[in-house]
């Protein structure tokens, strides 16, 4: 053990972090060795160590509710200690590279449901009047949120959006995604009508020669963290949201038109998703919100008094 640990140590630059975490690992496996040696009366040396033990261990791990991390951690420290072994001629051979940890689920995204954020986004001024507020910013942050909600479009493709892109007589805007792929999604009139008064009030309030859609005060562009927390500052106002950011107006989009009948390809493409799997997580929302209504019919309560009881 203490060859290893040296070796993660001075040949491997690995943190102190990691060559705490990677020992404490070891030591338990070994402890897990000795109770399987009492308890079957038979030696298991560490150098004739095969699979199917090191997957008794981590069914033994996921028995006492450790974390999918936690056990792929413990995986690793122990595949990087047979490597090393093997490495420094300590034993010939082991099987344990090619065994695999278990699968971290993906957690369902955050989404706003679509009367809280409809009442938000009609809540919020088209025109304000108050002489002590930025009418520009105002009006520019309230298009931001329509825009993510009404299209899908990432935070890094929504700064990056030039006044080129953005095709008022087709209704198409052209943002250009993750690898630079680029793609044109559709909108309706009631976000063509803010694109217009925006840029009307960003000609008289900005003075600017700047190619960005989305400006500041001064006429530079958005930053991701000026974005960020403009979207931020108005999904507080929605006290039921734990997780506010424009991702979640992205998971939003997807979430409405999944439920409103779009087909899970059109909504991939609009997306700029590479593949359908990328979007189905999001017929998993659907299908949760789907179970929480029908867990109003008076049939699937549950009842005390049941017919076969």
């Amino acid at each position: 053990m203490s060859l290893f640990v040296d070796y993660m140590r001075y040949e491997r630059n690995y943190s102190v972090h990691t060559v705490a975490s990677y020992t404490n690992d070891l030591s338990q496996f070994l402890v897990f060795l000795e109770e399987k040696e009492k308890t079957e009366g038979e030696a298991f040396p560490v150098d004739r160590i095969d699979a199917d033990i090191v997957r008794e261990w981590l069914m033994s791990l996921m028995k006492q509710s450790a974390s999918t991390s936690s056990i792929n951690r413990k995986l690793s420290a122990l595949q990087s200690f047979y490597k090393f072994a093997v490495r420094k001629c300590i034993m010939q051979k082991h099987s344990l590279q090619l065994l695999k940890g278990p699968k971290k689920p993906k957690p369902i995204p955050f989404f706003i449901k679509e009367k809280e954020i409809i009442n938000l986004l009609d809540g919020m001024p088209g025109k304000p009047v108050n002489p002590d507020v930025s009418i520009f910013e105002e009006v520019r942050d309230k298009l931001m949120l329509e825009m993510f909600y009404e299209t899908g479009v990432r935070r890094a493709e929504l700064v990056g959006i030039q006044d080129a892109d953005v095709d008022l007589v087709s209704m198409l805007l052209k943002v250009t995604g993750k690898r630079n792929k680029q793609r044109l999604i559709p909108f309706a009139d009631r976000l063509k009508e803010m694109i217009l008064y925006y840029i009307n009030v960003r000609e008289r309030e900005v003075d600017s020669d700047c190619v960005s859609f989305f400006v500041r005060k001064d006429g530079r562009p958005v930053t991701s963290a000026i974005v960020y927390y403009a979207v931020k500052k108005k999904l507080s106002y929605i006290p039921t949201l734990t997780k506010q950011s424009p991702h979640v107006l992205r998971h939003s989009f997807a979430t409405s038109m999944l439920n409103n009948g779009a087909g899970m390809s059109a909504v991939s493409k609009l997306l700029g998703h590479s593949s359908l799997a990328s979007t189905s997580v999001y017929t998993h929302v659907t299908f949760e919100e789907l179970k929480k209504v029908y867990n109003a019919h008076p049939r699937a309560k549950k009842q005390e008094d049941l017919l076969w009881k």
